[in-house]
């Protein structure tokens, strides 16, 4: 392997663990605010930053080291009882934290970070000098750091708009001697002379240092997706490519191929067998076992290979209490952050997609669902809110939910909301009830705020939640009691990698429906199907529902009624779908359908007899038939009202 792999291998090793490290560090700042005499939370919290220090040393990243040579010796003097912990202590402290992570997502594009930002160094200082810590006001960093190597003065000559010295890059590469340097410009703390090591120098060739301070934008929705990037471990284009697996499911997979190596020879023994013209008994037992035992292993192989993949949702969880802490002090709001379930493992590509969602709902709740400390003592609560993230798994899926005892939604507000900015008629809102009126937060556009804020304002967040969310083939419920709080469930399967599906029949037609939405299979009898309401149902167990015919929701003709029913729940919505036949329960692997967009359609599979299937999504088919149907409703009323 070259030096240069074995460097970026480094770098990457770095960013990694040194985030991880980071994300814990944060967290135990926002619980070190409710304890600041655990001296166990200091220390911990000092070892933290001692360790991203080292690793940050050893890469030659001057402008980190001096950044986290400062928040650790605040540190020292609060773990030893020179200083005190409060809120503006706090606020800086956290403030470098965000600095620091700025500079891993340069770091993370092969370029050295420039010094942390002047206002933030002084503030860091004044702490140390035990003065009053001024509030900060977000300002560019000052451009470039230092770059003591012969391949910095190639970079240089790069970003001014030259070609860049490819000789000087080639020595550096090689740790070749070189004519001296031009001067380069000074950061805004000049780092003491260090020898520069192969290391060094090596990095600087393949970090060049930015010539533009990172700029905080100006617009509002930027932090959100800052935010977002970071919690998903910088989603954008420099997403983690690593897991760390537990060596034993390592060696479970390992156990099973050889496993099914041994089945595959004795396979090719039956098979040469067969072709001697052995047709015995013996042999074709032999055969059907050994077929047996093969599918059996391929099954368990699969399923250790997605297990494999499952990592802790706390990984995810964790970035999450700084960003309500931050969020609430903004406010002037009273919060904790409570987290459950981080054990609960998940596919990781689904953790990484899951963080955008759970950022807004976060700051839904912080911003919306709570109130301000006096409403709150109004209203006979606690001042501080407990907001609740947590996650379980129920059978094959996994649920999250976040809650809070804030004020509430009230329905009426909602409907009247969605009238004023245009998004529903008031013919149509009258025909919502309370639980389609919650789901209205999930349109395009939709708001209850007058007044637009860096926080919210734009009714762009819970339309990207249920986006996101109806992606990875889960979907999205709200229960909220005016006065009393909201709870957003979000459930989701274990893994995209694999489907579970029941494949079912109509007019010869196969299409495939996912089996967690499946509860049981009944026959439908003509004389069992009832009249309700002007709509066909079916009681089991006394319990009424109604009747959806599959081709209906495709908006195809019924050529002959349909002889089977299969009960689902999808949500709290439970009814039974009204098929021709089965074709039986597959594990598939769903593909998504390119450059085609077509509703209620989640993808496409191949069946075991090579047939192409739609994978259906039940969600979207309901939601598409409701709206029909209130559309269909609301055009009765109005012709009658015109006759009247």
């Amino acid at each position: 392997m070259s030096d240069f792999q074995d460097m970026q291998e480094l770098l990457n090793d770095f960013l990694t663990e040194a985030g991880e490290l980071l994300s814990s560090v944060d967290n135990k700042l926002v619980e070190l605010e409710r304890s600041p005499d655990d001296a166990k939370l200091l220390n911990d919290i000092f070892r933290g930053f001692h360790t991203i220090k080292g690793g940050a040393g050893f890469l030659s990243v001057h402008a980190l080291v001096e950044l986290c040579h400062l928040t650790e010796n605040l540190f020292d003097q609060l773990r030893n009882g020179k200083m005190k912990v409060n809120p503006e202590v706090l606020d800086v402290i956290l403030s470098s934290t965000s600095a620091v992570r700025d500079m891993f997502d340069v770091l993370s594009t092969q370029r050295q970070p420039a010094a942390a930002d002047a206002q933030l160094l002084e503030r860091l200082q004044a702490a140390l000098r035990g003065e009053a810590v001024a509030v900060v006001v977000p300002k560019a960093a000052d451009p470039v750091a230092e770059l003591p190597t012969m391949a910095g003065a190639a970079v240089t000559a790069a970003s001014a708009g030259h070609e860049p010295d490819w000789e000087l890059l080639y020595n550096a590469l090689l740790g070749l001697s070189a004519p001296a340097a031009p001067t380069v410009a000074t950061p805004l703390m000049s780092a003491p002379p260090v020898a520069v090591s192969p290391v060094a120098s090596l990095l600087a060739a393949v970090m060049p240092d930015t010539r533009q301070g990172r700029r905080r934008s100006d617009d509002p929705n930027a932090e959100v997706a800052q935010t977002g990037r970071r919690a998903g471990d910088n989603k954008a284009g420099t997403r983690e490519t690593t897991v760390r697996i537990d060596t034993q499911r390592l060696d479970d997979v390992l156990n099973l191929s050889g496993q099914i190596g041994l089945a595959k020879n004795r396979l090719l023994c039956l098979r040469r067998d067969l072709h001697a013209g052995d047709h015995g008994v013996d042999t074709m037992r032999v055969l059907d076992e050994t077929v047996n035992e093969l599918d059996h292993l391929v099954g368990d192989l699969q399923s250790a290979a997605m297990r494999t993949r499952m990592q802790p949702i706390g990984r995810l969880f964790q970035k999450y209490p700084r960003l309500a802490r931050d969020l609430a002090r903004k406010l002037g709001k009273e919060i904790e952050l409570e987290l459950h379930g981080e054990e609960t493992e998940l596919d990781r590509s689904i953790i990484d997609e899951l963080a955008d969602p759970l950022v807004h709902l976060v700051r839904n709740a912080v911003d919306h669902g709570i109130e301000t400390p006096e409403e709150r003592r109004a209203a006979g609560k606690p001042e501080k809110c407990v907001v609740r993230l947590s996650a379980q798994q129920v059978g094959d899926r996994i649920l999250i939910q976040v809650s809070e005892d804030g004020r509430g939604m009230r329905p009426e507000l909602l409907r009247r909301k969605a009238v004023e900015k245009g998004l529903l008629s008031a013919e149509a809102a009258m025909g919502l009830d309370d639980a389609a009126s919650l789901k209205l937060i999930f349109m395009p556009g939709f708001s209850t705020k007058d007044q637009l804020s860096d926080v919210s304002g734009r009714g762009v967040g819970m339309d990207v939640v249920k986006t996101n969310i109806q992606k990875l083939n889960g979907h999205i419920e709200i229960d909220s009691h005016p006065g009393k709080g909201t709870t957003f469930s979000i459930t989701l399967p274990l893994t995209l990698a694999i489907l579970p599906v029941l494949v079912v029949r109509q007019a010869q037609q196969p299409f495939a429906i996912p089996l967690s939405l499946v509860h049981e299979i009944v026959r439908l009898e003509p004389e069992q199907v009832q009249t309700v309401s002007g709509r066909a149902a079916l009681t089991i167990r006394n319990e009424v529902l109604p009747v959806r015919s599959l081709a209906g929701m495709l908006g195809r003709e019924t050529i002959e009624p349909p002889r089977f029913g299969v009960l689902m729940q999808s949500g709290v919505t439970r009814f039974v779908l009204a098929v021709d036949s089965f074709a039986g329960r597959e594990d598939v692997i769903v593909k998504p359908l390119v450059d085609i967009k077509s509703e209620g359609v989640a993808g496409v599979t191949l069946a075991s007899d090579g047939s192409v299937v739609l994978v259906l999504e039940m969600d979207a088919l309901l939601s598409k038939e409701q709206t029909e149907t209130r559309e269909s409703l609301f055009g009765s009323v109005s012709a009658l009202s015109k006759a009247a």
